[in-house]
């Protein structure tokens, strides 16, 4: 490739070669990414045959907008499993998807400002305004340990969050950007007044009963969420009983119907938080979508059945 006597070339001919500029390859010279072979008497830089060759791996790595310092682990590690340039690459793509992400929402949010009447704009653009984009979800987190019971369990609370904090879309329509900025302007409103920021009925449990009492609920709601897709109305059954019977193990009791009719009253009585739940099934239901069950709507089903219950067996 090269004609001169030692077959070495000059910054210039390697540029020529390789289609870039000599600002270029001195560029990556400077920092060790392209060795010099020697200098010459004049003291400009000489470049041996695989330079070239090395070059274009650089700029091709570099098209992939991988930092310098990972093109020059690549380069110089010996890495004959490719598994640096394969971390690298990794890095990238998971890099690339939340940017991606991110202008997915931001171009859902400026569609949800732009069909918005004129009237509402300020309000969406206050709402969305306090979201980042793409979102984070670390505000419900918070939420959701000052709402569980003290002290519960690490894997319970885990299990918990798991369930309750939705993940954003990916790619979302403007409607789920919305109930999402609506969900943070929620979790993040101050706790005031006379409302109660966690249950009563949870806080009776203690700590060691919190973990019982979650295990317990999570299979009753999926239990009621069954009932809820095939559009069944609440009613006394393998749910309920397996409802009842979380808050009967929490506390050390037996599940009787005295037990029920207080359970009732004491549910009744309870802070609730209503619209977390719709607005999660707004965030997590595609458009057009059917809405999954939540724990929500789970809750208020077999609230609704233990309520019907206790009245029939008063009557």
């Amino acid at each position: 490739m090269f004609t001169s006597h030692d077959g070495l070339c000059s910054i210039g001919e390697l540029a020529e070669h390789a289609g870039v500029t000599v600002k270029t390859v001195r560029f990556y010279s400077d920092r060790g990414l392209l060795p010099e072979a020697s200098r010459s008497a004049g003291g400009h830089r000489r470049y041996g045959p695989g330079a070239l060759d090395r070059l274009r791996l650089i700029r091709s790595l570099r098209t992939l907008d991988l930092p310098v310092p990972e093109v020059h682990r690549i380069l110089d590690e010996e890495d004959e499993a490719g598994s640096v340039l394969e971390d690298a690459v990794a890095g990238q793509l998971r890099e690339l998807g939340s940017q991606l992400k991110a202008l997915r929402w931001r171009e859902a949010g400026l569609r949800l400002v732009q069909d918005c009447p004129p009237g509402e704009r300020a309000d969406r653009l206050r709402l969305i305004g306090a979201v980042t984009a793409p979102p984070s979800t670390d505000p419900l987190v918070r939420f959701w340990r000052g709402w569980l019971p003290p002290r519960m369990p690490a894997r319970s609370t885990a299990a918990v969050l798991e369930v309750a904090v939705p993940q954003p879309p990916g790619d979302p329509d403007p409607a789920q950007v919305l109930a999402f900025a609506r969900l943070y302007a929620f979790v993040t409103r101050p706790c005031t007044g006379a409302e109660q920021c966690q249950p009563e009925a949870h806080r009776a449990t203690g700590a060691r009963g919190s973990g019982v009492l979650y295990a317990g609920l999570a299979e009753a709601y999926e239990l009621a969420g069954g009932q809820l897709r095939r559009d069944r109305g609440p009613y006394a059954g393998e749910a309920l009983d397996s409802f009842v019977a979380a808050y009967a193990s929490a506390y050390g009791t037996r599940d009787t119907p005295d037990f029920r009719r207080l359970l009732a009253g004491q549910l009744a009585a309870d802070p609730r938080i209503d619209r977390y739940w719709e607005l999660v099934a707004e965030v997590i239901t595609p458009p057009g979508g059917r809405p999954e069950p939540t724990p929500g709507s789970a809750h208020d089903w077999l609230l609704a059945a233990l309520d019907a219950e206790t009245a029939a067996a008063a009557a």
